[in-house]
């Protein structure tokens, strides 16, 4: 593949399968470019047979991979990180064209985020897989005293030594997510091969092409052939498919709850490990003490990172009655200063979503909310340009939990406010959802701050900040997912625990 369709995605994609560029049996289909609706390229449709393949090829590669030095393995994810430094440019302009980023989040979010994350696990690779256990001592029973016995443990004293150590569970399949194509497939294919794993990888349909570019990075930092496969398609038989094989270990899925659930049904027939990182409706609560303007502008992400299409967001403002009106005309006045364009001009803070029919359904709850007596305080009409896939950001006011705009998740830069008393009712309201990923709590008073948060049934808390601490521990609680990841934890992730036991 030429310099040029490795950068810009021009020419026909092919399937990676087993170290090859295959072409897909199922033909071709166009990817969009959010922000103008122009083809950014053909994106290959794999067939069923094609992605058991794919399975097969990891399968094969497992064996040798997983006994390779973790300084070899480690190696091999440094030189994929230096690789997509060198391609930066091209990367990030594929990026943002493939899922309307605007450039800022195409270089630093997604290409920039996605080469420090194989950086992070090429680090990882090398640090400790063994956990020593304390011995334990057994007294001698009322059993026999054979050898037998004595070396179960059953009959005789004895002193036994142990350690826990993480093995690679195997196959992963990793179903990633649209709003970052390069950041979200690297938090997964970086640490499942620096422990051991292979992978077959499929990306969200929208924006497929990214990942190839990531695979040929790895292929050209010299992962051997089946350690990483790549298959993609719009039809829903792909993803089934990398699921369903009975080659797979562990998936590893981000994306809504509905499909999550469905995944996590087929991965219990199965008996298949998960990694589940689904929906989020994040609770802000802002206490009367809080500071106004740092809860403004952490809010305000909601409307312009990835436009709202962010499972962290703080969608679901619960403001204290001392500050309510404050809070929701700082709220409107942050929204309406917000440039909604074209995202590749550098006035531009808010870009499009990802496709027509996301916003369509946007479009769909603003009109529910207003139907259910929430008050429009500003957005909710389409903006220009004439053409992509545009949402203003939008703000509603004197919401209650009851609302489907409250509990359901959105995705896009809608934010509700609804209005509480005291901290009994702040919390309780934070935990009347069905999610739990990641809620937040503003107040100048830390003690509360840090009360409140050991209160919320969330993955994580953030107090007076939207930012995250990236070796900290991310996932959900409630219908928000399973398990964690990110930093060591993502190393735990996808491995297995071993006990290795001997006689002292």
């Amino acid at each position: 593949m030429s310099t040029d369709a490795r950068t810009t995605g021009a020419a026909e994609q092919r399937l990676f399968i087993g170290g090859e560029w295959v072409e897909p049996e199922g033909g071709y289909y166009d990817v969009v470019d959010p922000a103008t609706e122009e083809v950014v390229a053909p994106a290959p449709e794999a067939s069923p047979a094609q992605v058991a393949a794919a399975v097969d090829a990891a399968r094969d590669a497992f064996d040798g991979w997983s006994r390779t030095a973790p300084e070899e393995r480690a190696a091999v994810l440094d030189r994929a990180a230096r690789v997509i430094r060198r391609e930066f440019a091209g990367y990030a302009e594929l990026a943002q064209a493939e899922s309307g980023a605007t450039t800022g989040t195409a270089r630093a979010l997604q290409v920039g985020v996605s080469a420090a994350r194989f950086e992070r696990y090429a680090r990882g690779a090398l640090e400790p897989v063994e956990s020593a256990v304390p011995p334990q001592i057994n007294a001698a029973g009322h059993g026999g005293t054979s050898h037998a016995a004595k070396a179960m443990g059953a009959g005789g004293a004895g002193v036994f030594g142990a350690v826990a150590v993480r093995r690679p569970v195997g196959v992963v399949t990793c179903i990633t997510s649209y709003n970052n194509p390069w950041a979200n497939p690297a938090g997964k294919v970086a640490p499942a091969l620096a422990m051991g794993n292979t992978v077959v990888v499929k990306p969200a349909p929208q924006d497929p092409l990214s990942v190839y570019r990531m695979a040929e990075a790895l292929a050209e930092a010299g992962v051997p052939p089946g350690v990483v496969n790549v298959v993609s398609g719009a039809r829903p038989e792909v993803g089934e498919a990398a699921v369903a094989a009975e080659g797979v270990d562990m998936v590893s899925f981000t994306g809504s709850t509905a499909v999550g659930r469905r995944i996590a049904e087929e991965c219990g027939r199965g008996m298949k490990r998960q990694l589940m990182e689904l929906g989020g409706k994040g609770a802000a609560l802002v206490f009367d003490d809080a500071d106004l303007a740092s809860a403004v502008s952490g809010i305000g992400t909601t409307f312009s990172f990835y436009s709202g299409q962010i499972c962290t967001a703080p969608t679901r403002v619960l403001a204290q009655r001392g500050i309510y009106e404050r809070l929701v005309a700082g709220l409107a006045r942050y929204a309406e200063q917000l440039t909604v364009g074209d995202p590749r001009d550098p006035a531009t803070v808010v870009g499009p979503v990802i496709s027509a029919a996301h916003r369509d359904r946007i479009e769909a709850y603003t009109a529910l909310a207003v139907k259910e007596g929430a008050r429009l305080v500003t957005g909710g009409e389409r903006p220009g340009p004439e053409r992509g896939f545009y949402v203003a950001p939008t703000l509603f006011a004197d919401c209650t939990n009851a609302m489907r705009a409250v509990r359901e998740e959105i995705f896009g830069p809608v934010v509700t406010v609804v209005p509480f008393d005291d901290e009994e009712e702040g919390i309780a309201l934070a935990n009347d959802s069905d999610y739990g990923l990641l809620d937040y709590v503003w107040s100048g008073d830390v003690a509360r701050a840090f009360r409140v948060a050991g209160r919320l049934r969330a993955g994580g808390v953030g107090v007076n900040t939207v930012g995250r601490n990236m070796e900290a521990p991310f996932g959900g609680f409630k219908r928000s997912g399973v398990g964690r990841d990110v930093g060591s934890y993502a190393l735990h992730a996808y491995s297995e625990l071993q006990a290795i036991v001997w006689p002292g």
